[in-house]
Protein backbone atom coordinates (compact mmCIF):
# COMPACT_ATOMS: atom_id res chain seq x y z
CA UNK A 1 0.00 0.00 0.00
CA UNK A 2 1.59 3.58 -0.98
CA UNK A 3 1.83 5.94 1.72
CA UNK A 4 -0.73 8.21 1.99
CA UNK A 5 2.24 11.05 2.64
CA UNK A 6 3.16 10.26 -0.70
CA UNK A 7 -0.03 10.83 -2.82
CA UNK A 8 -1.46 13.81 -3.80
CA UNK A 9 -4.09 16.01 -1.75
CA UNK A 10 -5.96 15.86 -5.38
CA UNK A 11 -6.15 12.11 -5.44
CA UNK A 12 -6.89 11.31 -1.56
CA UNK A 13 -3.56 11.84 -0.04
CA UNK A 14 -1.76 14.11 2.00
CA UNK A 15 0.86 15.39 -0.03
CA UNK A 16 0.64 19.30 -0.69
CA UNK A 17 1.16 20.43 -4.49
CA UNK A 18 3.76 22.37 -3.22
CA UNK A 19 6.06 19.29 -1.87
CA UNK A 20 5.50 17.45 -4.44
CA UNK A 21 6.96 20.31 -6.64
CA UNK A 22 9.44 19.77 -4.45
CA UNK A 23 9.80 15.98 -5.12
CA UNK A 24 9.80 16.67 -8.75
CA UNK A 25 12.87 19.06 -8.31
CA UNK A 26 14.68 16.28 -6.05
CA UNK A 27 13.81 13.81 -8.55
CA UNK A 28 14.88 15.72 -11.43
CA UNK A 29 18.23 16.90 -9.27
CA UNK A 30 19.49 13.27 -8.84
CA UNK A 31 18.98 12.44 -11.86
CA UNK A 32 20.98 15.31 -13.45
CA UNK A 33 23.68 14.82 -11.23
CA UNK A 34 24.75 11.79 -12.76
CA UNK A 35 24.68 13.40 -16.25
CA UNK A 36 28.61 13.33 -15.92
CA UNK A 37 28.91 9.87 -16.41
CA UNK A 38 27.47 10.31 -19.68
CA UNK A 39 30.31 9.99 -22.83
CA UNK A 40 29.58 12.30 -25.47
CA UNK A 41 25.93 14.15 -26.09
CA UNK A 42 23.18 13.01 -24.23
CA UNK A 43 20.13 11.52 -26.10
CA UNK A 44 17.75 14.61 -26.47
CA UNK A 45 14.71 12.28 -25.13
CA UNK A 46 16.68 12.35 -21.53
CA UNK A 47 17.12 16.45 -21.64
CA UNK A 48 13.46 16.47 -22.57
CA UNK A 49 12.38 14.58 -19.44
CA UNK A 50 14.02 16.89 -17.13
CA UNK A 51 13.08 19.85 -19.27
CA UNK A 52 9.57 18.96 -18.71
CA UNK A 53 10.31 17.93 -15.31
CA UNK A 54 11.28 21.78 -14.88
CA UNK A 55 8.18 22.75 -16.32
CA UNK A 56 5.80 21.01 -13.99
CA UNK A 57 7.50 22.04 -11.19
CA UNK A 58 7.22 25.84 -11.99
CA UNK A 59 3.29 24.50 -13.55
CA UNK A 60 3.92 25.33 -16.60
CA UNK A 61 3.18 21.95 -18.16
CA UNK A 62 0.43 19.60 -17.03
CA UNK A 63 0.82 15.57 -16.22
CA UNK A 64 -0.10 14.36 -19.23
CA UNK A 65 2.84 16.18 -21.07
CA UNK A 66 5.21 15.21 -18.15
CA UNK A 67 4.17 11.62 -18.65
CA UNK A 68 4.74 12.10 -22.91
CA UNK A 69 8.39 12.91 -21.98
CA UNK A 70 8.59 10.02 -19.57
CA UNK A 71 7.67 7.64 -22.06
CA UNK A 72 10.13 8.82 -24.26
CA UNK A 73 13.20 8.81 -22.13
CA UNK A 74 11.93 5.13 -20.84
CA UNK A 75 11.82 4.16 -24.74
CA UNK A 76 15.51 5.62 -24.61
CA UNK A 77 16.33 3.46 -22.16
CA UNK A 78 15.23 0.75 -24.30
CA UNK A 79 16.86 1.08 -27.75
CA UNK A 80 20.64 1.26 -25.47
CA UNK A 81 22.68 -1.66 -24.51
CA UNK A 82 24.72 0.68 -22.76
CA UNK A 83 24.01 0.22 -18.99
CA UNK A 84 25.21 3.82 -17.93
CA UNK A 85 22.86 5.30 -20.75
CA UNK A 86 20.02 2.70 -19.83
CA UNK A 87 20.43 3.96 -16.12
CA UNK A 88 20.81 7.93 -16.67
CA UNK A 89 17.46 7.52 -19.02
CA UNK A 90 15.21 5.48 -16.50
CA UNK A 91 16.11 8.08 -13.75
CA UNK A 92 15.33 11.07 -15.99
CA UNK A 93 12.13 8.95 -16.87
CA UNK A 94 11.26 8.76 -13.71
CA UNK A 95 12.04 12.40 -12.39
CA UNK A 96 9.54 13.50 -14.91
CA UNK A 97 7.08 10.83 -14.18
CA UNK A 98 7.33 12.44 -10.13
CA UNK A 99 4.65 14.77 -11.52
CA UNK A 100 2.10 11.74 -12.10
CA UNK A 101 2.91 9.39 -8.65
CA UNK A 102 5.41 11.51 -6.26
CA UNK A 103 7.30 8.34 -5.25
CA UNK A 104 8.62 7.87 -8.70
CA UNK A 105 11.04 10.35 -6.91
CA UNK A 106 12.82 7.17 -5.58
CA UNK A 107 12.75 5.93 -8.66
CA UNK A 108 14.79 8.77 -10.33
CA UNK A 109 17.53 8.18 -6.90
CA UNK A 110 17.34 4.74 -7.32
CA UNK A 111 18.25 4.89 -10.77
CA UNK A 112 20.88 7.47 -10.23
CA UNK A 113 22.70 5.35 -7.90
CA UNK A 114 22.54 2.26 -10.57
CA UNK A 115 24.02 4.70 -12.90
CA UNK A 116 27.02 5.38 -10.84
CA UNK A 117 27.23 1.45 -10.52
CA UNK A 118 27.40 1.11 -14.07
CA UNK A 119 30.29 3.59 -14.48
CA UNK A 120 32.56 1.84 -11.41
CA UNK A 121 31.86 5.03 -9.13
CA UNK A 122 31.26 5.30 -5.46
CA UNK A 123 27.74 4.80 -4.50
CA UNK A 124 28.13 5.71 -0.63
CA UNK A 125 29.42 9.29 -2.18
CA UNK A 126 25.73 9.51 -4.54
CA UNK A 127 23.90 8.91 -1.72
CA UNK A 128 25.59 10.72 0.20
CA UNK A 129 24.75 13.72 -2.15
CA UNK A 130 21.74 12.18 -2.68
CA UNK A 131 20.66 12.37 1.31
CA UNK A 132 21.47 15.96 1.51
CA UNK A 133 19.47 17.35 -0.86
CA UNK A 134 16.97 14.99 0.39
CA UNK A 135 17.27 16.17 3.83
CA UNK A 136 16.58 20.04 2.47
CA UNK A 137 12.91 18.70 2.10
CA UNK A 138 10.14 19.60 4.56
CA UNK A 139 10.48 16.76 7.13
CA UNK A 140 6.88 15.38 6.47
CA UNK A 141 8.31 13.94 3.13
CA UNK A 142 11.81 13.25 3.75
CA UNK A 143 11.24 9.98 5.74
CA UNK A 144 8.46 8.69 3.93
CA UNK A 145 10.81 8.95 0.97
CA UNK A 146 13.98 6.91 3.42
CA UNK A 147 11.62 4.45 4.28
CA UNK A 148 10.38 3.51 0.55
CA UNK A 149 13.72 3.67 -0.88
CA UNK A 150 15.46 1.65 1.73
CA UNK A 151 12.78 -1.14 0.68
CA UNK A 152 12.95 -0.85 -3.03
CA UNK A 153 16.95 -0.71 -2.95
CA UNK A 154 16.53 -4.16 -2.67
CA UNK A 155 14.97 -4.55 -5.87
CA UNK A 156 17.72 -2.65 -7.49
CA UNK A 157 19.96 -4.45 -6.26
CA UNK A 158 22.47 -1.85 -5.39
Amino acid sequence: MRNKLLIAEHRGGLLSKENHQKLVKWGRQCSEHVFTLLDGPIDQRILDAIESAKNWEEGNIKTGEAMKASVSAHECARETSNSVVNAVARSAGHAVATAHMADHSIGAALYALKAVKAAGRSIEEEKKWQTEELLRLPSEIVEPIQETMKVKEKSFKI
